[in-house]
């Protein structure tokens, strides 16, 4: 039988979905060109990627080893290992003094899993989603794949660039919001929201009848003051995390939800259709990843020192302008008295100067050609060498 070719399919089966159109994550793309220019010898230091330097905590190792050693590496509950939701909800109470009910957590395939998981638990095709520009790009990326439309609010200097209730409730009366997720501390700005403003956001979405959902996956990593549950304000807030960013364990893909006991049943029933459940070996790591405090502390304190650097050495190098780092671990710098083409300016940096930076223009369309997002997570020798490279390179 003659095989077909792209050529001579029907046009219909060469063709991809709609839904599948959406933009690249950029990072991943510099990623790849920086791996590129390895590959061909050259050394680049990397700054694209929230990827830590440091291992997972080592309990955390040593419960995968013992898991392997039992050889019995199973399905588990779509919902999770019950002692790993009971020990989420044990770090809840110890970290925030914020009762939460196990029964309430949902463990996913990291933060990505539980965004997917909680926009179709929450959302139908065609509602509107208020999300804060500049902003992770896969908000925006996730929800047009499943037909929703991402509403995007510009935030300011003013708040810190947090959202506010009025901004909130502006953009709600122009045309009405089905949801709205925050994230702090925030990706890229590294900004925060402190209780007052976190608490009067929340308000003012619920008192609309607009779903509140906080991506707190950067917890833990706050330097400012002490960051802020939503899971303590509001019982009807959806709350994501993640064990990828403070317990350095992006790979694994393990992270978790606090949802609302009406959603429970519904995003059971979506994780057993689309994943059955969360790869097993990773839930034993994470609930031996608490034990590792001690390890992701010392390695918090390698990000103040990498901030540090980077807010002394960056405006040496011409670029004196940036938001403030109040947690997380980006630095989020004005570029435009070099480039207003964000992407460009990359691409150079990252073929002259061998530094691996993100444009700004993948968390914000609107002004994003004007800044670059420099991620601080490696060693304090790699933020000393990329500020010197950055240094010669812009003179």
């Amino acid at each position: 039988m003659r095989e077909a070719t792209v050529t001579n399919l029907p046009e219909l089966l060469k063709a991809a979905s709609r839904r599948g159109d959406v933009p690249p994550f950029m990072v991943m793309d510099v990623m790849a060109a920086a791996e590129r220019i390895e590959a061909a010898g050259g050394h680049v230091v990397h700054m694209e990627v929230g990827q830590p330097a440091a291992p997972a905590p080592k309990a955390a190792i040593a419960a995968a080893h013992r898991a392997l050693d039992a050889a019995r590496i199973d399905y588990t509950s779509a919902l999770g290992i019950p002692s790993l939701r009971q020990r989420i909800a044990r770090h809840y109470l110890d970290t925030y003094a914020c009762s939460v009910d196990p029964g309430r957590i949902v463990v996913t395939t990291g933060s990505s899993g539980a965004f997917i998981l909680a926009f179709l638990a929450a959302f139908e095709p065609g509602d509107r989603i208020a999300v804060t520009v500049p902003g992770y790009p896969p908000y925006r990326h996730i929800l047009t794949a499943l037909g929703c439309e991402p509403v995007l609010i510009e935030t300011s200097g003013e708040t810190r660039h947090a959202l506010t209730g009025e901004a909130l409730l502006a953009a709600h009366r122009k045309r009405p919001l089905n949801g709205v997720l925050v994230a702090s501390p925030a990706n890229p700005t590294g900004t925060m929201m402190s209780r007052q403003a976190m608490t009067g956001l929340i308000a003012a979405a619920e008192e609309a009848g607009i779903r509140f959902i906080s991506d707190e996956i950067y917890h833990g990593l706050d330097y400012a003051f002490p960051a802020v549950t939503a899971a303590e304000l509001s019982p009807h807030a959806l709350v994501i995390n993640s064990f990828s960013k403070y317990f350095c364990m992006t790979g694994w893909r393990v992270g978790w939800m606090v949802v609302p006991e009406t959603l429970v049943r519904p995003i059971e029933r979506l994780q057993q259709n689309l994943a059955i459940s969360v790869p097993t070996l990773s839930q034993f790591a994470a609930e031996a990843a608490f034990d590792g405090a001690e390890e992701m502390e010392a390695v918090k304190r390698g990000y103040v020192e990498n901030r540090r650097i980077l807010i002394e050495g960056l405006p040496r190098a011409g670029l004196t302008n940036f938001l403030p780092a109040d947690g997380a671990f980006y630095l989020y710098a004005d570029v435009s008295d070099f480039t207003s083409d964000s992407l460009a300016f990359a691409k150079q940096m990252l073929e002259e100067a061998h530094v691996a930076a993100t444009p700004g223009i993948d968390f914000d369309p609107i002004h994003g050609r004007s800044f670059m997002r420099f991620s601080y997570a490696r060693s304090a020798d790699d933020m000393r060498e990329a500020v010197a490279r950055i240094t010669r390179w812009l003179r």
